[in-house]
Formats: C-alpha cells, sequence, structure tokens
C-alpha cells in the first residue's frame, strides 16, 4: 500500500487556525518518509486547545505560514493520493478551510478514515478513539495529540487493517475530496 497519513492539530475553533501539520508517508507497506511542521496561523489561540495538544502561541512565532507549508506538500494531495486520518472529516476540514481561508487552489485527492474502517473492524472496541484503537493492536502513541506521533498511528492502524483484513477490505472506505 501506499499512502500519506495527515494530522491538524488546531490553535481555535476556527478551522483555518491549523497551528502544526504531520504527514506520514507509506509506500510499498513502509513508512517511508515523514514530515512535521509548526504553523503560525492567522487567528489567536484558545486555551483549550492549548491544552490539549500543549502548542502555545510563542511557539509559532516564528514558524511557517500555512501558505509557506502547502507549497511544501501540495505535489503529495493528487487526485491518485490516497490520504488517510483518523477522523478524517476533521483533518480534511482544516485543509480545506485553510486552504479557502488563504485563496490557495483547492485539491482533490482520495481519502480514508481509520475512525471508519475501525469500526467495521473492531466493533467489540468500546470507542474508536486513536489512543484506544493503539491500545487494542499494540500501537505505539507515545505524545497523542502531537501531530507527528498521531500521523504514524493513524498509518500503523491502517497497515494493520490492511495485513489482517486485506487492501481489498479497505476499498469501500475510500471516498475522493472534491
Amino acid at each position: 500500500m501506499n499512502f500519506v497519513a495527515m494530522d491538524f492539530e488546531t490553535a481555535s475553533a476556527k478551522r483555518y487556525s491549523a497551528c502544526s501539520l504531520a504527514l506520514t508517508i507509506v509506500r510499498n507497506n513502509q513508512v517511508a518518509d515523514e514530515f512535521y511542521s509548526l504553523i503560525k496561523p492567522d487567528t489567536e489561540f484558545n486555551w483549550r486547545n492549548v491544552q490539549i495538544h500543549g502548542i502555545h502561541e510563542a511557539d509559532v512565532a516564528d514558524a511557517p505560514t500555512f501558505p509557506q507549508i502547502w507549497q511544501v506538500i501540495n505535489p503529495l494531495f493528487q487526485t491518485n493520493q490516497l490520504i488517510v486520518a483518523h477522523n478524517a472529516p476533521f483533518d480534511n476540514g482544516i485543509l480545506k478551510s485553510c486552504l479557502e481561508h488563504y485563496d490557495l487552489q483547492r485539491t482533490h485527492y482520495l481519502t480514508l478514515d481509520t475512525v471508519r474502517s475501525s469500526r467495521k473492524f473492531f466493533p467489540e472496541f468500546e470507542n474508536h478513539k486513536l489512543d484506544t484503537v493503539c491500545n487494542h493492536l499494540g500501537i505505539e502513541l507515545n505524545h497523542h495529540h502531537n501531530a507527528l506521533d498521531d500521523s504514524l498511528a493513524c498509518a500503523n492502524i491502517l497497515l494493520y487493517e490492511a495485513n489482517n483484513f486485506g487492501a481489498e477490505q479497505l476499498k469501500p472506505f475510500v471516498r475522493m475530496i472534491n
């Protein structure tokens, strides 16, 4: 399998307030590369968000803006590329809102939500939060709500599902983002 696992953290409830982004790139069923960056959002930080991820306004003072990051990562978001996230509607929504907020061209790509796939394959789990699924599957998740650790955990969930149920069983979960 080839795919990119994506995870955003946000500064506030505003969908365009991305303050960190991580991508875990999987090629031939192996983690081949990782990308992580803090992002200086165009909004103030909310204490609730800081409490969740621990990223403060001072931490991103010298960080690149989303448009600067997009120049680097945009080539990964192609029509035939699978982008995976745990609770994909959230992460895809953040990406879409950032693109709209900064007046950047929308992109089309394939997406898969590992929350949905884990509900199907593991209905017996008490819930399907990232840390719960990782705990049940024996997947390492050291710093939950660190975007890089979360994207790596998401990638490992999909690899686990592909190895145990087959890539064919994952196809019904793939959607196109327009």
